[in-house]
This record gives structure tokens, C-alpha cells and sequence, in this order.
């Protein structure tokens, strides 16, 4: 197991009653991982809105504004070295988790920023317009690693990317110096892909693709990426062993016929995966570019 000594994570999401979404997900995977997490619910709701209607829980936001001003000024905050941020419940979060992300950066210039843009799918938004451009406008230009899928960086594009080109481009021109971008265009048939490209590299980490997969594959996967960059990994190293975790996971999950990850059972996917991925260099876009 991968042995957190590289400080404590921030993770800023949503908190579900019951399952394995959002704060749950990415909460148990980096403690699992060896690192301390300030967890930090943006909304909280019985269980994941896909299972059906349920009440939804939120805070004033004046209340959430105060709470990041307790964060700001707290007396540990040396020991954060990361943040971790994904669903938001309305467009002043965002706005006030930039504050924080600002005041950690001026304490710690080195402070890694993983933003995963959790806001739609293939059809389309999931949440508020103005929450998204919020995501877009306050945090992006802050993260160190955005890890959308590939009908959010669409959306953040305002192009459809149809193929992994387009996925490439697209990624470079908003900006965030490191990207993973799921649901990628695969090579293989029936497979699905991760594809993360750096100012250097442009890699596909592909795997089978299973039907009927429950929530909270994002969450978990941005998070164990964190977990694995804050280590030390190499990054081709990063991605592979990070899709296998969740491939694994969620392959477990689905044989057990759950309708929610069944991470508590799984703990050692995360941390020794044993799973295949295929891995692919791609033509990065900038020396395609090259005369």
C-alpha cells in the first residue's frame, strides 16, 4: 500500500447518505491510499439523484463562505498539500473554494489543484448553467489537473469531440496543464478509454467496457490519480495503475450485482491492482503541429 507522506487532501464535494459517490468515494480511496483528507460536503443528499427523488440538504451560503474562511485561517493548514474538488451545489461554491485554493497557494506555490468538473454527461448538463460557468470561470484556470469526461470538456470547449484529436485539442486550448479526460474514444471495440495529455505526453489507458456501471467512477478515479501523482508515481505509471484500480473496482462491484461501488470490499484494487489495461501512445497535438 502507497504510504501518504506527502500531507493532507482537501476534498470539496458532495456527501451521500448512502453510497459510494462524490465525498464517499474519493474520501475512502485517499485515506485508503495513506493520506489524511479535510472533507468538505457541498450538498448532501440521501443517496445518488440516479436512484430516484430524495431530499436534498444544503447550506446558506453565507454559512459555506464562513466555513472557507475557517479553513483559510486555521492553524493546520500547513499540512494540506492538495485539493480535490467535484459536484458543487450552487454557483457561489466555487467562488469561495477559489479563495481557498488561492490562500493555500500562497502558502505553498507547490500546491496541486485537481478539479473534476462534475457537471454533465451524454445528455448534456446535470446541473445549473451558471454553477458550471462558475466551475469554468473561478476554478479551472486554478487546477494543476482537470480530469473532466468527454462530454463536460465538450461543453467547456463548446465543441463536439468526436474523436481523440478533437479531445486533444480541445484540452489544450482550455488550459489546465495536465489532463484526464474520461470516456475517451477507445481503439479498441467494446472498450472505453482515459486519455491524459501534458505539455509532453498524450496517453490512452483502455479498458472493457461494462454495462450498467454505478455511480461515482469519476470521483473515485480522480482521487486515486491524486493519490498516485502525490506519491511520486511517474505519470504513464499514474494513469495506468489508476484505470486499473477503478476498472477493477467497478468489474467487482457489477459481478456482485450492486447498484453502488462496493468500495469497502475492494480496498485492495486500490491499492494492488491487478487488472490489464492497454496502454497507447498517441500523436501529441503540438508536434503534429510542427513543420
Amino acid at each position: 500500500m502507497m504510504q501518504g507522506n506527502s500531507g493532507a487532501v482537501i476534498v470539496i464535494s458532495s456527501h451521500v447518505i448512502r453510497g459510494s459517490v462524490g465525498n464517499r468515494a474519493a474520501v475512502f480511496a485517499l485515506e485508503t491510499l495513506g493520506y489524511p483528507v479535510w472533507a468538505m460536503p457541498t450538498v448532501v443528499l440521501p443517496w445518488h439523484p440516479g436512484h430516484g427523488p430524495s431530499t436534498r440538504l444544503t447550506f446558506p451560503e453565507s454559512d459555506f463562505d464562513k466555513a472557507i474562511d475557517d479553513l483559510i485561517r486555521a492553524p493546520w493548514l500547513g499540512e494540506v498539500k492538495a485539493v480535490l474538488t467535484g459536484y458543487f451545489g450552487n454557483a457561489a461554491q466555487p467562488r469561495a473554494v477559489a479563495r481557498l485554493i488561492e490562500a493555500l497557494r500562497r502558502n505553498n506555490p507547490d500546491l496541486i489543484y485537481v478539479c473534476d468538473p462534475v457537471m454533465g454527461d451524454l445528455g448534456g448538463l446535470y446541473i445549473p448553467q451558471p454553477t458550471a460557468e462558475a466551475i469554468r470561470d473561478e476554478l479551472l484556470p486554478l487546477a494543476t489537473i482537470a480530469t473532466p469526461n468527454r462530454y463536460e470538456l465538450a461543453w467547456l470547449s463548446g465543441a463536439p469531440l468526436d474523436d481523440n484529436n478533437a479531445i486533444m485539442e480541445a484540452a489544450i486550448a482550455l488550459g489546465p496543464p495536465r489532463m484526464l479526460v474520461t470516456s475517451a474514444v477507445p481503439m479498441m471495440t467494446g472498450s472505453t478509454g482515459n486519455l491524459y495529455l501534458t505539455g509532453n505526453h498524450a496517453l490512452l489507458a483502455e479498458h472493457r467496457l461494462i454495462d450498467h456501471a454505478p455511480n461515482g467512477l469519476g470521483d473515485l478515479l480522480s482521487a486515486v490519480f491524486l493519490a498516485r501523482v502525490m506519491s511520486g508515481m511517474d505519470e504513464e505509471k499514474a494513469l495506468q495503475t489508476t484505470t486499473a484500480s477503478v476498472f477493477e473496482v467497478l468489474a467487482r462491484s457489477v459481478k456482485r450485482g450492486a447498484n453502488e461501488l462496493t468500495l469497502e470490499m475492494d480496498a485492495a484494487s486500490l491499492s494492488t491492482p491487478m487488472a490489464m489495461v492497454q496502454m497507447r501512445r498517441l500523436v501529441h497535438p503540438l508536434k503534429r503541429r510542427k513543420p
